[in-house]
Formats: C-alpha cells, structure tokens, sequence
C-alpha cells in the first residue's frame, strides 16, 4: 500500500516542511547512518512508543504560540479521527513546531516577519543627513553608463527632503543634464524627481549638487531606489557602492545591493552604484528615544515569556504527544507563507512579489511554477522520500508552498487538483480545507457539520 504525507494549514500556522522532514523532536533511535528518511519511516511508525505503520501522516504547521488554535483542532476533527477506529489506525497526527521562539521582542525587529535585531544606536536627530559622502582625496569619476541606480529599505520613518548629483571637478560649472527619480519598489511611476542642467543646478554642498523635492513619510519597511540618468551622451559621474560613505543616521536605513540579497540584476534600473545622493531626516524622534530607552527591560520581559512558553510547549507535548518541534526560530520568514488568499488549487503563473510580507529575493523569474496552494497539500511517500533525501542541496524559497512547486518542477510529479480543497476564507458544502478562520470560527463550523453533515449551513429539523 503506498503511503502519504499530508500538509495542512487550517490557518495562520507555520513551519518549513524541508525542516520538517529533519526531525528534531528528538527523534527515535535509529541505526548508524540513518538519514532523513528514515526518520520520517520510523515517525510514521510510531505512536506513544507502539510500533505502528500508517498509511497517512498529516502534518499540521503550527506556530508556537497557536495554542487556542491546535486545542480546537484537537477537539473536532483530531477528536473525530482518533475515536473512528479504522482513521485511527491508518492516520497519524503531528503539529509541527518551531523548537526556538525569536528571542527579540517583536517591537525591537526590522520587520514583525523576521528575528533580526532593528540595531539602531546613536540616531541623528533634528538635522539633515546625507546619505552619500566622498572622502576628501576621493572624487568621482566619469562612466560610461546612462543610467545608475541604488536600491535601499527604511527601517525607522524618515524624509527626504533634496536629490543631488555628484559634482564633477572637471567642469566649469554644471555643465550636465541628468534626472534624478525615486521609486518605490515595483512601482512604474516615480514617487518624486528632480532635473539638473546648467541653467538650474541647484545647490552645491560639499561634492554635490542638491535640489528639493516634495516631501513624504517613507514609513519603516519603505523599499525605494534612487535612479540617475544622463540626458546627454556622456556617461554619469558615478561612483562604485563600495567607494562611498553610507551615512544611515544611526541605523535607520540600509543601502540593499545585489550581492546582498536585493533585487536580482535583472530588476535592477541600469548600473547599481552611486550617480549622488539624497538629503533626509529621521522622524518621530522623541518616539524613537523613548523606544531604545526602554528596549533593556524589554528584552528582560521577553525572555522571561519565552521561557514560560517553553514550558507550556513542553507540558503541552507531554499531555497530547502529538507535537513535533523542528530545528527552527519560530518567526515568519522561517516558515512557509500560508495566506495566499486568491484563485484555486494549483496556482499557475503566480506573479513573483518582491516587496512585503511574501517578499522574494532569490527566484529571478517574473512567475513562478505551478504550485499547490498553501492552506494544504498531499505528497507520496516517494516524493517524501526524494525531499528528505535531498534537503540540505534544495533551495529555500520565500514561501513553503512556492519552494514545493519549485522542486516539484525539477522531478515533475503528476498533479491532482481538487477543487474543494480551498485557498480563501470561505465554505462550501463538503471542503477539505478553507484557511484563516479563528479558533472561535473553527468551532462553529464543527458544530454545523456534526450537527447537519455540512459546515456551511444547518436547517432547522
């Protein structure tokens, strides 16, 4: 009989199945040179120490602190399973939990996604700030390239109030049309400009020329990219991102280059280096202050929480014996992305996002490959076997759901879509899955189908 692997997310739950499939729970004995594999087979055999084989085994990504939401799982359709006596022994159940929660509190993290420390120190307050500066014995040097640009992220609000270009030390005067852009990532139109000519240079300050623009808030996680390009048929006066001084006012941006895990080349507006700069300010200072300020006994109450939650994981473990933790920090951009909320079942040609939430940075196609939605899937044991196999050479991407159909299309499996399996919140008679619905949520739609057979509607009797 072959076997199955089946990946659920009822919800907002999470884990990275490649993770996944290196069990850390610990695991069970196993003989010298086991792999991955044979973790999974002797998972799959196994159940509170009786030696068992399954024919299905569902994995439920779960974040850690999704208590309320396994407890309603375990009391509907778990509870359903494990009293029914034949899906009791043909179907096994496990959470999949990250085993470490991120020990930076979520208001001190570049984004609410990650586990990175926002490493502001010193901030520059109550002036203007440019970005870009040249050593004194360093000056620019003509290219031969029309257009360059620099991507950066905000991560604390600022202003910018001027653009400049590099001024260019064998010129009498700015003899120079160039126009400079700011876009915000993905965006076609730009956000502000601002054009240099000989007639209208603007303002020299130290090595550059400056002209104001309209200014807007660029909130924190603002994604931009400043762009120059020559009017002319010279080239910029530019500069290599490594030969500049990047003044980021104490942590409150991040100049993103490709080598780093920006934008691939491809998405990139001409050269990346520097044709200028830009003069900015830091927002909301007060607030930021007070912010770092408290930031110590912050991160003395959060550790504490994290220990309670570890022992609430623990003992949660012991009672139900239904949790497998993964080697994991527990926090979004570890984990697979789950809330794909539009079209059906397989997704095909779904457009590659390079901001936000779902942000990806290392697959450069526009689209990605057929790939089955995230709120959950089934996989072979053969398939299984070939992810667990493989999982230290395969390539992680933003999302779980969008990794699979990117390995999936190197070994091209047959694909079965079933279009009761649902990828929005909604209801439909007789649905598999439908995600994003509440512990409170989940509870009444059980009760509709125990009660009527359907969990969409119940008529009176």
């Amino acid at each position: 009989m072959r076997n199955w692997l089946l990946l659920l997310c009822p919800c907002v739950l999470a884990a990275a199945l490649h993770l996944w499939l290196r069990l850390h729970s610990p695991p069970p004995a196993r003989a010298p040179g086991a792999g991955p594999a044979d973790q999974l087979d002797q998972l799959a055999l196994s159940s509170q120490g009786k030696s068992h084989h399954y024919d299905v085994v569902v994995g439920v990504l779960s974040a850690r602190n999704n208590q309320e939401l396994r407890s309603v799982i375990r009391s509907t359709w778990l509870k359903h399973l494990k009293q029914n006596p034949v899906l009791s022994q043909r179907v096994l159940v496990k959470f999949i939990i990250g085993a470490h929660g991120c020990k930076v509190p979520v208001e001190d993290r570049e984004d609410p996604y990650s586990c990175k420390l926002l490493n502001i120190t010193n901030p520059v307050l109550n002036q203007e700030i440019e970005a870009f500066s040249l050593s004194e014995d360093t000056s620019p040097g003509l290219s031969e390239d029309q257009v360059v640009s620099v991507s950066f992220r905000v991560l604390y609000p600022i202003v910018i109030t001027s653009l400049g270009v590099f001024y260019d030390a064998n010129d009498v005067g700015f003899q120079r049309n160039i126009t400079v852009k700011l876009y915000q990532a993905e965006q076609e139109e730009a956000l502000f400009s601002a054009r240099f000519s000989p007639p209208s240079c603007g303002v020299q300050v130290n090595k550059l020329w400056y002209k104001p623009v309209e200014q807007f808030i660029l909130p924190e996680s603002f994604e931009g990219t400043i762009v120059w390009e020559s009017q002319d048929l010279q080239g910029l006066v530019s500069r290599n991102l490594h030969k500049v001084t990047v003044n980021d006012g104490g942590g409150v941006l991040r100049v993103l280059t490709t080598g780093e895990g920006a934008l691939p080349h491809e998405f990139m507006e001409g050269v990346e280096g520097i044709a200028g700069g830009f003069i900015y300010t830091i927002q909301e200072g007060d607030t930021l202050l007070e912010n770092l300020h408290s930031r110590p006994q912050r991160l003395i109450d959060h550790i504490s929480n994290l220990h309670e939650e570890d022992a609430l994981l623990e003992e949660e473990s012991s009672i139900y014996d239904d949790i497998v933790f993964v080697d994991i920090v527990d926090t979004y951009r570890n984990v697979p992305a789950k809330l794909l909320n539009f079209y059906r079942c397989f997704r095909l040609n779904w457009a590659v996002d390079r901001t936000g939430k779902w942000q990806e940075l290392e697959y450069p196609s526009p689209a990605y490959p057929a790939f089955a939605c995230g709120s959950g899937y089934v996989i072979s044991k053969d398939i299984v076997h070939w992810l667990a196999s493989n999982s230290e050479r395969l390539k992680t991407y933003q999302g779980e759901d969008v990794s699979m159909g990117i390995w999936m299309a190197a070994i091209g499996p047959r694909r079965y879509q079933e279009s009761l399996w649902l990828c929005e919140k909604t209801c439909e008679t007789g649905m598999l899955s439908s995600p994003q619905y509440s512990p409170q949520e989940l509870r009444e739609l059980w009760k509709l189908k125990e009660l009527c057979g359907d969990p969409c509607k119940c008529e009176a009797r």
